[in-house]
């Protein structure tokens, strides 16, 4: 299977709960099965700045999608954030949400590795 690339895009994130593969602050489940790679530039952070990151997903199809990793990133940032790659099935999101600081602009690229 070869590398792609389903969900990339930018936005401007602020206090509400922002769904990257939506693209939307209505968060919904994603069921495209898939070991993924997610990259979010945050070269726009300043001093200030705190964002939560977090990828969710359930543990059954059938079960409450959760929390299976989280990040929060605070003040300057001149690098790309990539947290470890995941195996993604019965329901994820990717979501990001601003704790403090200023509304910043995001790019970000969600890789389907396998």
């Amino acid at each position: 299977m070869p590398i792609s690339e389903p969900y990339t895009n930018s936005a401007t994130i602020g206090a509400t709960e922002y769904s990257l593969p939506n693209n939307s602050t209505t968060l919904a489940a994603i069921t495209d099965d898939g070991l993924y790679s997610i990259f979010v530039d945050t070269g726009n952070m300043a001093a200030g700045d705190q964002y939560k990151f977090r990828i969710k997903e359930k543990v059954t199809s059938g079960g409450t999608q959760r929390e299976i990793y989280a990040a929060t990133l605070t003040g300057n940032m001149t690098d790309n954030w990539v947290p470890p790659s995941q195996i993604l099935i019965h329901g994820w999101d990717v979501t990001v949400q601003k704790l403090a600081g200023t509304d910043r602009s995001f790019s970000w690229s969600i890789r389907k590795v396998a």
